[in-house]
């Protein structure tokens, strides 16, 4: 007498789709509208030789001339004043690796674990799950600690503070009396940390919203 096999239970496992941890459509569109924002800026910028050309220095007459021409020259110079004061900042953080990785650790950490993580994600560390506000206020805190109570923020302060005073040093002895400014004048304050600035805090807020939803 011959027995049939056994025969094996038949389960109907269907494969679970796990989502991304972070909403990678939000940061798709971010990094696009920053990487416009940049073009845009960039194509503002006036060429390298008029802003070395050793013929239109000058010493200024006065205080006031100075802060004249530093006006006019912010006005004409804007994008490539940013971009020396951006070199200025990334030489001082290549320099300091270390800076450099805690700031790039602190970014990612806002990137994924709050502005771009996905709202059906729930944040989960140590077995505890972490809720929005909580997540933010650890980011909050961590970013003071960081800024504020290491060699961190006084990198940047010390970064910044040297490339604003090439640029008020150059601003002040740079005659610009050759520089055409009528379209300038209105838009001193624009520039390329401007754009992306208000790129990325457009983009980040909308990613956010979106994210929560």
């Amino acid at each position: 007498m011959s027995s049939s096999p056994a025969t094996l239970p038949v389960t109907n496992q269907q494969a679970t789709q796990s989502q991304p941890p972070i909403n990678t459509h939000a940061f798709r569109t971010f990094l696009s509208r920053l990487s416009s924002s940049l073009r845009e800026s960039l194509s503002q910028r006036r060429p390298w030789l008029e802003l070395v050309d050793r013929s239109s220095f000058a010493r200024p007459d006065s205080l006031s001339d100075s802060f004249t021409r530093i006006r006019k020259n912010l006005a004409y110079f804007k994008v490539n004043y940013s971009a020396i004061v951006s070199l200025v900042l990334a030489f001082s953080l290549l320099s300091h690796p270390f800076s450099l990785l805690v700031l790039l650790s602190l970014l990612g950490s806002w990137m994924f674990l709050y502005l771009f993580r996905s709202s059906d994600q729930p944040l989960v560390l140590f077995g505890r799950t972490f809720s929005d506000r909580e997540t933010l206020l650890a980011l909050v805190l961590t970013t003071i600690v960081v800024v504020f109570m290491t060699s961190v923020g006084s990198l940047l302060t010390s970064a910044l503070t040297i490339g604003v005073a090439i640029v008020c040093l150059h601003g002040a002895f740079r005659v610009p009396d050759d520089l055409f400014l009528d379209e300038q004048e209105g838009s001193a304050n624009a520039g390329l940390l401007s754009f992306i600035g208000n790129s990325a805090a457009t983009s980040a807020a909308a990613s956010v919203v979106a994210g929560r939803v």
